[in-house]
C-alpha cells in the first residue's frame, strides 16, 4: 500500500517542510516567531499592567520612610509621582470594613479630604 502525503509549507516562512507529517514549521526559529506573533497583543497588555503595578509600588515605597510603619499623604503628591489608582494587586478589608489597596507589599487606605494612609504589609506569605 502506497501512502502519499500532500507537501506542507511552514506557517511562518512558507518554505517546504520535510520530515514528520505533523510538522508545521521548518525550524525552531519559525516556530518561535509564529508563537510570539500570536501572543504579542496579550503580552503587551500584561506587560503594561505589570509596569504600572511596579511603578505604583515604587512610589508607595519611596513615600514611606524606612523606619515608619505608616504615613499620611495627600492625593496630589501621589498624582504628581504618577500613581495609577486603578491598578493594585489585591485589597484587604479590615475588621472595621475599611479597604486597603495593595501593590504587592505596599498599600494605601483612602481617608477623608483627599488624604491617603500609606502602609507596608508585615504579613509574609508562604507560597
Amino acid at each position: 500500500m502506497l501512502i502519499t502525503t500532500v507537501p506542507k509549507n511552514c506557517l511562518t516562512c512558507n518554505k517546504l517542510i520535510r520530515g514528520r507529517t505533523d510538522k508545521k514549521f521548518c525550524d525552531d526559529y519559525c516556530r518561535n516567531t509564529y508563537n510570539n506573533q500570536q501572543n504579542a497583543a496579550g503580552n503587551n497588555t500584561i506587560r503594561n499592567i505589570n509596569y504600572a503595578l511596579r511603578k505604583n509600588r515604587r512610589i508607595l515605597e519611596s513615600l514611606l520612610p524606612e523606619h515608619e510603619k505608616m504615613i499620611k499623604v495627600n492625593v496630589e503628591k501621589l498624582s504628581q509621582e504618577g500613581f495609577v489608582f486603578k491598578y493594585y494587586t489585591h485589597a484587604y478589608c479590615n475588621s472595621r470594613g475599611r479597604f486597603y489597596y495593595f501593590c504587592y507589599d505596599h498599600g494605601y487606605l483612602v481617608l477623608e479630604k483627599n488624604w491617603y494612609l500609606i502602609v507596608k504589609s508585615s504579613i509574609r506569605l508562604k507560597l
